[in-house]
């Protein structure tokens, strides 16, 4: 019985599967690579997130977000023309509406909710002016 052929396709077996072998070793050793860079970059993000965070007290607070209306951004613009404390009739001439009681007490509101959110102060009853 001549077993050479069978000899010979045992050697392309292990020739594929040494290859095969190389292979995975050569991705294995890639994949390491990429891991220890995300673990790294991971460690670095840890170290930035805390640094921040130490930092956060030290950092001055930005003004508070206005409420979406239209007439926010146009009253603090009447107020930085202004040279003095306004009332809501001021305001209500400066915004373009007419001098009706519905009108002057809606801006009295939106008055009173920026002294809330510490953008205005109201110096007086009624007297208001932006926040120094």
């Amino acid at each position: 019985m001549n077993i050479r052929p069978l000899l010979d396709a045992l050697d392309l077996q292990e020739d594929a599967a040494q290859a095969l072998a190389d292979d995975l070793r050569a991705q294995m050793d890639d994949l390491q690579t990429r891991l220890r860079e995300a673990e790294t970059h991971l460690e670095h993000l840890a170290i930035t997130r805390k640094t921040v965070i130490g930092l956060a007290d030290r950092l001055p607070a930005g003004p508070p977000d206005l409420p979406e209306h239209p007439d926010y951004p146009r009253i603090l613009d009447a107020f930085n023309h202004a040279a003095g404390p306004l009332r809501a009739k001021d305001v209500c001439e400066a915004l373009g509406h007419e001098l009706l009681p519905k009108n002057v007490e809606g801006t009295r509101a939106k008055l009173k909710r920026l002294v809330k959110l510490g953008i205005l102060t109201e110096a007086d009853t009624g007297n208001f002016a932006r926040k120094q």
